[in-house]
């Protein structure tokens, strides 16, 4: 069970990432990993660096796939990119975070994909 959902995990994260690059964005890392965390896609925008969560479903029988990204996740998510800004030495960087939410049919196919700029803020 645990493989099947970390294959539909992947699927969606390559899905995010064609759907970035079609919007001119630069993949800069894919699963970047930090201490007991990773960040799914890390792009650039022009000047400006985006943390991507994808959260990918089958159905919405456990509710919409961006509703996964608790507060929690968040703090998560931010403190690993603040570690991946100071190893990269892009402090100055503007930055935001993005939850791309992906509807998959049940032969793993892309039904639909919402992009959510700046779904939240940095949460300490």
């Amino acid at each position: 069970m645990q493989r099947s959902l970390q294959n539909i995990a992947r699927i969606g994260e390559s899905f995010a990432a064609e759907h970035l690059k079609a919007q001119g964005y630069k993949i800069l890392t894919q699963n970047y990993r930090y201490k007991r965390g990773e960040i799914d896609l890390i792009a650039q925008q022009e000047k400006r660096i985006v943390f991507v969560e994808v959260k990918t479903r089958r159905g919405i029988k456990y509710g919409l796939p961006q509703h996964a990204v608790t507060t929690q996740k968040q703090r998560q998510i931010s403190k690993i990119a603040l570690a991946y800004l100071q190893s990269k030495d892009l402090l100055d960087t503007p930055c935001r975070f993005d939850v791309i939410a992906i509807y998959l049919s049940p032969q793993l196919e892309l039904v639909k994909l919402v992009q959510i700029e700046s779904a939240f803020d940095y949460v300490r």
